[in-house]
């Protein structure tokens, strides 16, 4: 019988555990796991657009918060007119916010080197009309381009958000994830209707409307991520709108409207352009960084 006991009593202590761990506020292994990932595309969000709006990076506001990671590379100043020039700022010290946000709640990482040239920019246009355009995509040239770049990135970030949420077991890391998917989900709303009032602009040079450009930019992500449509662009079939009604899609969702949601591999595949979570590439030229990136990289 002394056996038997002995048993139950380490599943209740463990279990007791387990409780008071999560009352407490103290993050699972789990949790902190799928905490720290994110910070992956909140450091690429952040130095995107802080040196876009301003022409300098977290090394300047926040260098604490880099954790002495390498500064990115390719990134500048770009040609932004007053409203985005505004809107973008308010979005790069939103994300010194999450970066700070995130790492109160979890020990995080550094930095990782994040590629954001105009070369990375025009390797991902270039994959998503399957053909190289002419002269190459350049994200910091001007307003709309910028604004098309921005497009790829925040979205990302968000499925991953809701893909997360129902894997977390502590209320700490799901307010957490709530605070941060309520933010990354207005960014990406207003990124789509600055894009949206100008769907049926012909983007200079290429004789391809910002419609088009955002439709071929989802159609490369669901490609990557390898997972069934989880990505839509402006303009839809109206089948695939709200409801079947319309064809105008200012905020993607499925069937019933709801928001996609990613898994890290399925992020890991679209960030690194290589459609695969163990090769990296792409914004992330020596892969991203945690523990569920490097478990890849292995």
């Amino acid at each position: 019988m002394a056996p038997n006991i002995s048993r139950v009593c380490v599943v209740v202590l463990l279990c007791y555990s387990s409780f008071v761990a999560i009352a407490s506020g103290e993050a699972p292994k789990s949790d902190t796991d799928l905490l720290e990932f994110p910070l992956n595309l909140e450091y690429l969000e952040a130095e995107f657009f802080l040196i876009g709006a301003l022409g300098y990076g977290l090394d300047v506001v926040a260098p604490n918060l880099t954790g002495g990671g390498p500064s990115p590379v390719g990134a500048r100043l770009a040609n932004l007119d007053n409203l985005v020039r505004d809107i973008i700022t308010q979005f790069a010290y939103q994300e010194v916010g999450h970066l700070r946000a995130i790492k109160s709640t979890v020990r995080g990482f550094p930095r990782p080197l994040l590629n954001l040239s105009t070369t990375s920019f025009a390797d991902i246009m270039n994959n998503a009309f399957g053909r190289p355009l002419n002269p190459p995509f350049n994200p910091y040239v001007n307003s709309i381009n910028y604004l098309l770049a921005s497009y790829v990135i925040p979205y990302v970030g968000l499925t991953g958000y809701v893909g997360a949420n129902p894997q977390l077991q502590n209320a700490t890391s799901k307010k957490l994830v709530a605070g941060l998917l309520g933010v990354e989900s207005g960014q990406d709303a207003v990124l789509r209707s600055l894009l949206y009032e100008r769907k049926d602009q012909v983007v200079r040079p290429y004789r391809v409307t910002v419609a088009e450009f955002t439709n071929r930019i989802s159609a490369l992500r669901n490609k990557l991520g390898n997972a069934g449509v989880k990505d839509e662009g402006l303009v839809v079939p109206r089948e695939q709108g709200a409801e079947g009604k319309v064809t105008g899609n200012i905020l993607a969702g499925d069937n019933e409207s709801l928001a996609f949601g990613r898994t890290p591999e399925e992020i890991l595949r679209i960030v690194y352009g290589t459609g695969d979570e163990h090769v990296p590439g792409g914004f992330y030229p020596k892969g991203a960084s945690g523990s569920i990136a490097t478990y890849y990289l292995k």
